[in-house]
């Protein structure tokens, strides 16, 4: 996985804008089916328990590398004209390439990780000739402290993902989806493991204003007929639906006269003013999480304040709840854990759905103060908002 941002398409992808483009005009529907902190190059960043994965990456990378196979040669394991483990056919791979069907697809079949989790994982990747790619990933998201999971939601949790809606447990935008297999047939993980899911990502890329709907649609449906793919080969009953038509509006950029940080009343940086960069942007519609990412530089918001609702999401902070820092007093609510530092300020609650992550998080150090000062009032307004609260925090001295 790349160590980047959501975002719009990268540099990389210059070349290839017109087939983008062309991705967003396809007329390509499936059927819907009714059913059952610092920038990525800093070292703190680079060596923070990321040594095992990237050497993973690595081996995978090279891998993938060797056992590309053209569709149009008509040989090696994708003669039926299936990729990614058979669950997307040639007309579902055309429709994430502006209808192109010259799209090289190379695979690591699925297998258990027998490292971390042992659950299924693999790769797949489509390579287009015009420099596009996409790689999908299935893996269970880890939740040790400095796993791949806190690194994993930098990304796929990201405010310029939209919930697929329906009670699937997965988000979308034009250049990252991802989805949960769902409970049920393959039983839920054990104890405090994080989900299985299925992602898909587009390359290094960078906030803009817009989210472009005809690809960030494209990949919603790829994802959920990855997931389909895999329950079947499961032996699991029913499928789920197209999620595109129950999709919320991809988010906006705040505007610029808006005082209350995140949407939220009275929620303010105290003693600055706005910038060009400042404007949040916030997730638009019900889901698993609500993330607000502010003053947003190239790939990277310097501040998030985010949300975790959904409890096997929380799961991947449980450790992070616990980690070294001053710890959070909380009035109200049924009991929770939590903490705060220089760079981060975060508080897991018990509510009566599950547990529940509230966080506040700077890429600055300097920004101590910040966090102090929005991390209650965030907290108070989160908990109102989803029905957890009344829950205030006090922060030690």
């Amino acid at each position: 996985m790349s160590d980047t941002h959501d975002g719009v398409r990268s540099g990389a992808d210059t070349d290839t804008h017109a087939d983008v483009r062309a991705d967003t005009r396809a007329d390509v529907h499936a059927d819907a089916v009714s059913a059952p902190r610092r920038p990525w190059w800093h070292w703190r960043r680079l060596t923070r328990g990321r040594l095992r994965p990237a050497l993973a990456a690595a081996v995978a990378g090279a891998v993938l590398g060797g056992a590309g196979v053209a569709w149009q040669t008509g040989t090696g394991p994708f003669t039926d004209e299936r990729a990614c483990w058979g669950a997307l056919g040639k007309d579902d791979v055309a429709a994430l390439f502006g209808g192109k069907t010259d799209i090289r697809a190379s695979e690591v079949e699925l297998g258990r990780d027998r490292v971390n989790t042992g659950a299924p994982s693999g790769q797949c990747r489509l390579q287009s000739p015009r420099g596009r790619r996409i790689t999908v990933q299935v893996h269970q998201l880890d939740v040790r402290q400095g796993g791949s999971g806190e690194r994993w939601a930098d990304e796929f949790l990201s405010a310029r993902l939209t919930p697929l809606g329906g009670g699937l447990l997965g988000m979308a935008s034009d250049t990252r989806a991802w989805l949960a297999v769902p409970d049920g047939c393959t039983g839920r993980p054990e104890g405090t493991d994080g989900p299985l899911v299925f992602d898909m990502e587009t390359g290094w890329t960078v906030y803009e204003d817009e989210v472009g709907t005809g690809q960030r649609d494209q990949l919603a449906r790829a994802v959920v007929t990855l997931v389909n793919g895999f329950l079947a080969d499961e032996g699991c009953e029913g499928v789920l639906a197209d999620p595109v038509a129950r999709m919320a509006e991809p988010a906006r950029f705040q505007d610029r006269e808006a005082e209350d940080l995140c949407g939220i009343e009275g929620l303010r940086l105290p003693g600055k003013g706005r910038n060009t960069f400042d404007r949040p942007l916030v997730t638009n519609g019900e889901g698993p999480v609500r993330t607000c990412d502010s003053d947003v530089v190239f790939d990277r918001p310097r501040l998030r304040l985010m949300t975790v609702e959904d409890p096997r999401l929380s799961e991947l902070y449980k450790g992070s709840a616990l980690r070294e820092g001053e710890r959070i007093e909380a009035t109200g609510g049924t009991g929770g854990r939590g903490f705060i530092s220089d760079d981060l300020g975060l508080y897991q609650a018990a509510c009566q759905t599950g547990d529940v992550t509230f966080l506040v998080r700077s890429d600055e150090e300097s920004s101590a103060a910040d966090i102090r000062a929005l991390l209650p009032r965030y907290v108070a307004a989160e908990a109102d908002r989803i029905g957890c609260g009344p829950l205030r925090l006090t922060l030690p001295g």
